[in-house]
């Protein structure tokens, strides 16, 4: 507004609204930024049974549950307790000669608010073995078995964002 339209402006009591508040007026409401867990975000978890290569076979699901929650920006993004599933990929029996039992647990997905979500990661578990038993050939002697107990920590990652 130029001097002589502020005087003329100010004579007739103008009341022409600026720019920045009309725009004010008619601006759209934006949405609330989306919350997600991101990708590659760390979960802890742990099995909700004992997991024993001496009971599992290649293929077989298996669940855990979140062991803590996951806090995003303040928030419990995903409970302590939500459901896990893993499949065992790998699996060897424990064996004569002091060789122990192995096994691998590759996470696959998590359910939140009624929807499965990938996950990434895995853990591979493997008995202690007889080294006595090794060290003298013995074919009497056995390794033991690979255990994974309840209350066991082992970390899965977020394959992809997670609403909530």
């Amino acid at each position: 507004m130029n001097f002589a339209s502020a005087l003329l402006c100010g004579a007739l009591l103008c009341t022409v609204p600026s720019i920045a508040s009309a725009q004010a007026e008619t601006a759209i409401p934006q949405p609330a930024a989306a919350r997600v867990v991101p990708a590659n975000t760390i979960i802890s978890v742990t099995p909700l049974e004992e997991i024993s290569s001496k009971h599992i076979e290649k293929g077989q699901k298996v669940a855990f549950s979140v062991a803590t929650d996951v806090v995003e920006n303040g928030v419990v993004a995903i409970q302590r307790g939500t459901a896990v599933t893993g499949e065992i990929t790998f699996k060897t029996g424990r064996a004569v000669g002091g060789k122990s039992g192995k096994f691998d647990v590759t996470f696959k997905s998590i359910a939140v608010g009624g929807r499965e979500y990938a996950l990434r990661g895995l853990v591979h578990q493997e008995g202690r073995g007889n080294s006595v038993g090794a060290l003298f050939g013995s074919m009497v002697i056995s390794g033991r078995s690979a255990v994974m107990t309840p209350g066991q920590l082992v970390t899965a990652f977020t394959a992809e964002a997670i609403p909530y």
